[in-house]
């Protein structure tokens, strides 16, 4: 399937799973690449609608019964014919099915085998289960989200699954990528959420080793600790979200606030007058509304921008002009990113469905025996 984007004439194999290794391989179809999804033969169903598991998107799905020893050997087939081979089961698992990496780079010296894990294929809690809040929470990262004086606060699966996980596999894949149009010898890349999670932390070490960083949450400049750092509830109930860092912007937001030269005020960096700030921040925001604050704010250069719902944020002037969000099937989902000047990217938000596309698939790519292999029941069609 010819595709546009950076990534174009890549073909990646997708071991169906859950979570950030499907959005791995969505980032890499969004980009681009051919993306075909294995989904186990058991899961094919007819279909009903487009679905709205986005993160399958730009995919084409083939059903496989990964067991069958036909259905491991349609797959090897297709590994002959790729570049990239994504898979998240637990440690060994695919050893087992006779699609680890030594079986598959056997029959593609250059493929490049990455995998998808919380704990890392190796180390004490390598068989362990786990779900991103367990994953974050090893890191610190957990421990350092929240307000002083309370517990930790979860940031959804954002930063475990998707930044920690997904993004590190994108990148480890895409280097080894690289690596391989040199060498050329595929590799694998060992992606785990924990390592990528706590590399994410690299700059809050840093500040924490130079004694800019205490270690406990919400008594820092960047976790709620400081005034000028924080969320402030407005006069309609909502919130607005405030940056304002640099001295030239805090002192935008003193005079959009009415704040400016008043006696008496203590200084950004007075940590003893904070709370007094805050008081002060947070009665200032409260005699408007949400809308009429970010109307006075925005564009500016004060960091202060209105806290959106998800709903709210699809069809917000600031990121349709920008179309941050896409629309298909009467759905909003966040488009690809980033952007290209020369090799823009484009999908048609699409989710494939399981066993949807096996037929054309394995025919494109040159199978004379599909009818035979849907009769074995190795594979199936939806």
């Amino acid at each position: 399937m010819a595709g546009k984007g950076p990534l174009a004439g890549v073909r990646v194999i997708e071991l169906a799973g859950i979570g950030p290794g499907p959005f791995a391989a969505m980032v890499l179809a969004d980009l681009g690449a051919e993306v075909i999804r294995v989904d186990r033969a058991s899961a094919v169903r007819r279909i009903a609608g487009a679905g709205t598991d986005f993160t399958n998107r730009g995919k084409r799905s083939i059903g496989v019964d990964l067991k069958h020893p036909q259905g491991r050997e349609t797959v090897l087939r297709l590994v002959e014919q790729s570049d990239v081979l994504l898979e998240g089961f637990r440690p060994g698992v695919t050893e087992r099915l006779g699609l680890g990496p030594d079986d598959c780079q056997a029959r593609n010296p250059r493929l490049v085998y990455g995998r998808m894990t919380g704990w890392g294929q190796e180390g004490p809690l390598s068989q362990s289960a786990g779900h991103d809040i367990g994953y974050i929470a090893v890191t610190g990262a957990l421990h350092a989200i929240g307000r002083a004086g309370g517990p930790p606060q979860v940031p959804m699966n954002l930063l475990g699954d998707f930044a920690g996980g997904s993004m590190y596999l994108v990148v480890g894949v895409l280097a080894a990528l690289l690596e391989s149009r040199i060498s050329g010898h595929g590799q694998v890349v060992d992606a785990a959420i924990v390592d990528g999670t706590a590399h994410l932390s690299t700059f809050i070490h840093g500040f924490m080793a130079g004694g800019l960083w205490q270690d406990e949450r919400g008594v820092n400049m960047l976790d709620t600790g400081a005034p000028w750092y924080d969320v402030y509830e407005t006069a309609d109930g909502k919130h607005v979200a405030v940056g304002a860092l640099e001295p030239q912007f805090y002192a935008e937001l003193l005079r959009v606030l009415g704040l400016e030269g008043v006696e008496g005020l203590p200084g950004q960096h007075d940590r003893d007058g904070w709370p007094e700030l805050r008081e002060r921040f947070a009665a200032a925001f409260k005699a408007k509304t949400r809308d009429e604050w970010a109307a006075l704010f925005l564009p500016g250069d004060a960091c202060v921008a209105p806290v959106l719902s998800l709903r709210e944020a699809a069809v917000h002037p600031y990121n349709t002009a920008r179309s941050v969000f896409v629309e298909h099937d009467g759905h909003a989902q966040p488009a690809p990113a980033p952007r290209f000047s020369r090799t823009s990217p484009e999908t048609d938000g699409r989710p494939a469905q399981p066993g949807q596309h096996t037929r054309t698939v394995l025919e494109g790519l040159g199978f004379e025996d599909v009818d035979t292999l849907l009769e074995t029941g190795a594979i199936a069609q939806a």
